[in-house]
């Protein structure tokens, strides 16, 4: 499994709905489940900055990715991008092939 970082940025009308901030995240979570079963969530962070909220998770390829940033935007995101993680070890050894 590959590891992707999703970076997202509610649209105003859904950042408005700070009641039901908690219902909206999980009918999210739930479509991606069900929609990409095979994708593993590893962490969840909001954020306080240009994106609301960090997530890092593991799915099998990039078309999965897409799709999670997809499912995303189809439910309010106002701009959702999932980009590629390398871990940092893996990045050192691609580093001296170079070489």
């Amino acid at each position: 499994m590959k590891t992707f970082i999703l970076m997202t940025k509610l649209s105003p009308e859904i950042a408005a709905k700070v009641q039901e901030r908690a219902e909206l995240g999980r009918a999210w979570l739930e479509e991606v489940k069900a929609k990409c079963p095979e994708v593993k969530f590893v962490a969840h962070y909001a954020l306080l900055g240009d994106y609301d909220f960090l997530d890092i998770y593991e799915a099998p390829d990039e078309e999965t990715a897409a799709k999670v940033s997809l499912i995303s935007l189809s439910n309010g995101a106002f701009a959702a991008e999932s980009w590629t993680a390398i871990p940092y070890k893996r990045f050192v050894e691609i580093t001296k092939e170079i070489c």
